[in-house]
């Protein structure tokens, strides 16, 4: 919504949207075959369900079903919660219902900002006609999916939001599985009620066990973190599909909703900070989902693999340990009391293979009792990679028994292709038990429950994301290493000692001042990657060296179009110790961002590097930096001594405070040494803010 719209500042009251007591359907029918019909219709039921009432709106009819229909919605005598527009002359259907004035508005026309900037200019008029009427819209380019019908399904449920309807459609179905659905909030283009707002609703709803999404962009980057915080806080956990890891998926994701995607290593930082699981796939949504909605937190880090199969049990146990999850090995009480059951010949440490007879008869569940016993178990795996009955009939019913006398999450895996079989449909669905059908999702949710549970752990480390919209500042010019230097030594992060030097007289004299060889750089704000031209020279020691170095410097510059010489800078040579990367970039969505990352010049190459977005704690700086691939380099390799990552910390915080106070648009500090009792920054390049 437009900044100067009086409420898009104010919370929306979305009970209403969802348990409306009049909606107003403007475009109603009742004649045979239209979509306007079965959609009216469609709508009626819902609010009949929510416990309301679906008023027709049509000039060219008195009655619709046999319901009195009115011209106009101004007509209607009712104070009206909720407009759906089955028209498309928006433009004048918003015109009434912005004198109306009900609590929202839901449009289903296309043609807006999904089609490009002629479509985005009509999406903003929608905005203008109802600007200052209170009204909120959902939509353009939504669906009917908000009108589905929810099963009466027994424990936590799933709220859903998806930008795109269609792709809703599979994770919905999980209500045939048995899995509870709480809502569906189909957000479109979110012209202005965006996911934000429903995440942060789903989130203070008392039976909502995860809050599901797919998500092709998100407008409004700080409002996002405002919600993902809030629901942080309610405790309730987030998965997201994200599309836009790819250039393509961005390009199509800009032309179907008009999303800006963003880039989308700063996305997954971002989800990562507020404890947002992202998955790929939509069944990985839909099972990641269910197991945050049916498990509670769990009372150990371990888990255990449970099957009749020592070949079974060493694959998932393979995947799981890839995964980084951990198998601790069982009490010895409980070996001891597993081998009662099972024969000495097989597994019993973790995994634990009874061989398969035992779980047909009384052994089975004596086993599961024993395993869920054990203080060292949070969570147990049974893959049952095919059907067997009559012993996996009575395995299951061992399973979903025992289910009901623990805390502990128990992922069933039914690996049978048919999936016909009683076991699966009528037991195992009817329980409340996580159940998957291949390997990769059992492993891939409880790789984010874990995950999610130790970021609830650390929820006080969370800051509170800066309130109103993300700041653009628009970019200055580029500051020399000089003046970069300058800016950084302000914000106390750690520099070479440095001389700037007018001509190679200058240059000599200074380098004659240092204990050894110096280091040697070619100033000049109009190049930013010195080195690749060669104007960065190292271990330089005596006057004709210097001399010499100073000459090809300025020979350099003076074949660089636009370049001027602004002299040379004579650094202090640093040995030893780790390239490290810190700088800020300007996210398009989410505004200024930190990065870390390791490689110095090969940076790029490397791609090792992670993103946080400010506010964020010292605890989280720790966090980032233990995330990229290298870190075991600034532990101490191969006998190297570790470095100073206090230190390194230090600097993360100095170059967040740069960012939150708008100093710079743009920053590099590379290399930034991590040695082992301090960290220096060798190099520094700076874009700052124009008029700042």
């Amino acid at each position: 919504m437009p900044a100067d719209n009086d409420t898009a500042s104010t919370p929306p009251d979305l009970d209403r949207l969802f348990h409306p007591r009049t909606v107003a359907v403007i475009g109603a029918s009742d004649t045979p075959g239209r979509p306007a019909t079965l959609n009216w219709r469609r709508v009626r039921d819902w609010a009949a369900r929510a416990g309301g009432q679906a008023i027709p709106v049509n000039p060219n009819r008195a009655s619709v079903d046999g319901i009195t229909t009115y011209a106009s919605i101004v007509d209607v005598p009712d104070e009206v919660d909720v407009a759906v527009l089955l028209v498309n002359d928006v433009d004048d259907a918003l015109r009434a219902v912005a004198k109306k004035g009900p609590a929202f508005v839901i449009v289903f026309a296309a043609g807006f900002a999904e089609v490009g900037e002629d479509g985005a200019q009509r999406q903003r008029e929608l905005l203008r006609l109802l600007d200052g009427s209170g009204v909120r819209m959902l939509g353009p380019n939504t669906n009917m999916n908000a009108f589905e019908e929810f099963l009466d399904l027994p424990g936590k449920a799933i709220a859903l939001i998806t930008q795109s309807g269609h792709q809703g459609r599979p994770v919905f179905q999980g209500q045939e599985l048995g899995i509870r659905f709480s809502h569906w909030a189909p957000t479109g283009n979110e012209a202005d009620l965006a996911a934000a707002d429903f995440i942060r609703y789903f989130a203070d709803q008392p039976g909502t066990g995860a809050i599901a999404a797919y998500l092709e962009g998100v407008h409004d980057g700080a409002a996002f973190r405002r919600a993902a915080a809030h629901a942080a806080r309610q405790g309730v956990p987030i998965v997201i599909v994200k599309v836009g890891r790819t250039a393509v998926g961005r390009s199509w994701a800009q032309s179907h909703t008009g999303h800006l995607a963003g880039a989308d290593d700063v996305t997954s930082a971002v989800l990562r900070q507020y404890g947002i699981a992202r998955v790929d796939g939509l069944d990985e949504l839909l099972d990641t989902a269910a197991l945050f909605a049916r498990a509670r937190r769990p009372s150990a880090p371990g888990v255990c693999v449970y099957s009749i199969s020592g070949g079974t049990s060493a694959h998932l146990a393979d995947l799981l340990t890839a995964a980084g999850i951990g198998l601790p090995e069982l009490a010895a009480e409980t070996q001891t009391a597993l081998r009662e059951w099972i024969p000495g010949y097989l597994r019993i440490n973790n995994p634990v293979d009874s061989g398969g007879h035992p779980v047909g008869d009384w052994r089975g569940r004596k086993i599961l009792d024993t395993i869920l016993a054990d203080p060292n178990v949070g969570i147990l795996v049974v893959p049952i990679t095919g059907a067997f009955p009559p012993m996996s009939d009575k395995f299951v019913a061992d399973l979903v028994a025992v289910s009901e006398t623990t805390d502990k999450p128990i992922c069933v895996v039914w690996g049978s292709p048919s999936g016909t079989e009683d076991a699966y449909r009528v037991a195992l669905l009817g329980s409340q038990l996580p159940v998957f059908r291949t390997f990769g999702n059992c492993v891939g949710a409880i790789r984010a429950y874990l995950d999610y549970h130790a970021f609830a752990d650390r929820i006080d480390d969370l800051l509170d994301p800066p309130a109103g919209p993300v700041r653009m500042p628009a970019p200055g010019a580029v500051l020399n290493e000089v003046a970069s230097k300058a800016l950084l030594a302000g914000y106390g992060v750690p520099l070479t000692r440095d001389v700037l030097c007018a001509d190679a007289d200058d240059a000599v004299a200074a380098a004659a001042g240092f204990s050894g060889p110096v280091v040697l750089k070619a100033v000049s704000a109009a190049i930013t990657h010195k080195s690749d031209l060669g104007l960065v020279r190292l271990g330089v020691a005596g006057e004709a060296a210097v001399r010499e170095t100073v000459a090809d410097f300025e020979r350099i510059v003076a074949g660089q179009p636009g370049a001027g010489y602004e002299g040379t800078l004579v650094c202090e040579q640093i040995s030893g110790g780790v390239e490290t990367v810190v700088g800020i970039a300007t996210d398009a969505v989410f505004g200024p961002v930190v990065m870390f990352g390791l490689g110095g010049v090969a940076v790029e190459v490397y791609r090792d590097a992670t993103f946080r977005v400010p506010p964020f704690s010292r605890a989280e700086a720790h966090r980032m930096i233990a995330e990229v691939r290298g870190f075991p380099l600034l532990t101490g390799h191969r006998g190297a001594p570790p470095a100073d990552l206090e230190a390194l910390v230090d600097a993360v915080m100095a170059v967040q405070r740069l960012a939150q106070d708008g100093a710079v648009t743009e920053l590099d500090i590379n290399p930034l040494v991590a040695l082992p009792d301090r960290v220096v920054a060798l190099d520094a390049l700076a874009r700052g803010v124009r008029d700042a």
